[in-house]
């Protein structure tokens, strides 16, 4: 009974700790977040409007610096507690499902049918967060949405669905999959950089770099959708396929138009990444 209560008190201690660290090695890299906010905002802009780099900036920079963090909040509120869910949850799934199917399921497809979950919570959670930021991200929403306040309001008004979850399948998919994809090869990866002489901090770091190219490149499509669905307030709703045809409609029908912004994407999610999943194995390792 005294080894299952000490197994049991470790088990719940790691876990929390696990809660911890996500939301401390996301938290101390929002700096990354303030630094790339420009970058990811001249992104957004090419993903709306489907423009080149130089003209993204050109509309950013005839709007003033005053305008270039506008909508930087809701990220900013969403980095310190999107760790804190994303990395505790997943040890917190793992553990159940090794307890629950240790005999039905290998222990290598663990991390990244755990991480299908986590995406599945983290879209119910973060979902409203990403709508208010690409509502005030939208240049077009400037006069009629000038304020934190009335976006919310706006959208309080309005059904769920065209509201705070308006785009919600979309990114429920691309947040389970990246997710998955994320925890399915963290771990490998680190331990074969590990086995060929590569320090811990630097295998935890290119690890989080890899993965971010491998989720990035076949996603941001979705991400593409997403903006463009969440970036209007009013008007005639949409559904995501209907939406996906009107897009792929607009951009010519061309992967090209669809992937511009992609290359910037991609440099900051392998820094923001490979900063937060250096420092959280950091964590681990250090609390091991």
């Amino acid at each position: 009974m005294k080894i299952t209560t000490q197994n049991s008190t470790h088990s719940t201690r790691t876990l929390s700790e696990s809660y911890l660290h996500g939301g401390t090695s996301s938290l101390l890299s929002t700096l990354t977040t303030l630094i790339t906010f420009p970058v990811y905002k001249t992104v957004f802009r090419q993903q709306l409007h489907s423009t080149l780099v130089r003209e993204a900036v050109g509309q950013l920079y005839r709007e003033g610096p005053r305008k270039l963090y506008r909508g930087v909040v809701p990220p900013l509120l969403v980095k310190t507690l999107h760790g804190t869910l994303l990395f505790g949850l997943q040890d917190t799934l793992v553990h159940q499902l090794s307890s629950v199917g240790a005999c039905l399921l290998p222990p290598f497809l663990l991390p990244a049918l755990a991480g299908l979950g986590t995406g599945v919570a983290e879209a119910l959670v973060f979902t409203p967060f990403e709508r208010v930021q690409n509502v005030l991200q939208n240049s077009g929403n400037d006069r009629s949405l000038p304020t934190l306040r009335s976006v919310l309001s706006r959208l309080r008004s309005k059904t769920l669905a065209a509201g705070f979850y308006r785009a919600l399948l979309p990114i429920l998919i691309r947040n389970a999959l990246g997710n998955s994809i994320y925890f399915g090869l963290k771990d490998p990866m680190r331990s074969i950089l590990t086995e060929h002489g590569v320090s811990p901090g630097a295998s935890s770091f290119l690890s989080g770099v890899v993965n971010s190219v491998v989720i990035s490149l076949p996603l941001y499509p979705l991400s593409v959708l997403v903006a463009n669905m969440q970036a209007q307030v009013g008007g005639k709703a949409q559904g995501a396929w209907r939406s996906s045809l009107t897009l792929w409609h607009c951009r010519q029908r061309s992967l090209t138009l669809l992937y511009r912004g992609g290359s910037l994407v991609i440099f900051r999610s392998c820094l923001t990444w490979g900063i937060t999943t250096a420092i959280y194995d950091r964590l681990e390792r250090h609390m091991g």
